[in-house]
C-alpha cells in the first residue's frame, strides 16, 4: 500500500472513495525490560528527553501502523482514511497501542 494514501482526514485530495471496506486495526502490546527501566530511570534523574522511552514508543507505534496496513491490504484496500492512534496502559509498565482507521478503495478523480 502506498503510505501517501493513508490519512487522518475523511478524504484524500484528488481521489474519490469507490468502496468502503470497514474498520481496520493494528494492535501491539509492549513493555520495557527491567534494564531499560533502570536506564530510563537514570535518564529521568537528569531531566530532558528520555530517549529510552521515546525509542520504545516509536517502535511500538510503527509496529501497530504496519499491522494496520497489513489488515487493510488483506481486505483489498489501497487507502486508509480517518487513521488514528490510541494507547492504554494494560498494567504498570505494559502499554497497548492501537492504530485504526477505515479501509477504502480509491480512484484518481
Amino acid at each position: 500500500m502506498d503510505t501517501s494514501l493513508i490519512t487522518t482526514s475523511n478524504a484524500l485530495d484528488g481521489y474519490k472513495v469507490v468502496k468502503h471496506l470497514g474498520v481496520v486495526r493494528g494492535i501491539t502490546v509492549r513493555s520495557r525490560s527491567a534494564l531499560g527501566n533502570i536506564a530510563g530511570g537514570l535518564q529521568s534523574l537528569f531531566g530532558g528527553r528520555l530517549s529510552i522511552y521515546v525509542e520504545l514508543c516509536e517502535r511500538t507505534r510503527e509496529e501497530a501502523y504496519q499491522l494496520l496496513i497489513q489488515h487493510a491490504a488483506a481486505l483489498g484496500a489501497n487507502a486508509i482514511i480517518n487513521m488514528r492512534y490510541d494507547a492504554n496502559e494494560v498494567m504498570q509498565g505494559v502499554t497497548e497501542v492501537l492504530a485504526y482507521g477505515t479501509a477504502v478503495v480509491v480512484e484518481k478523480e
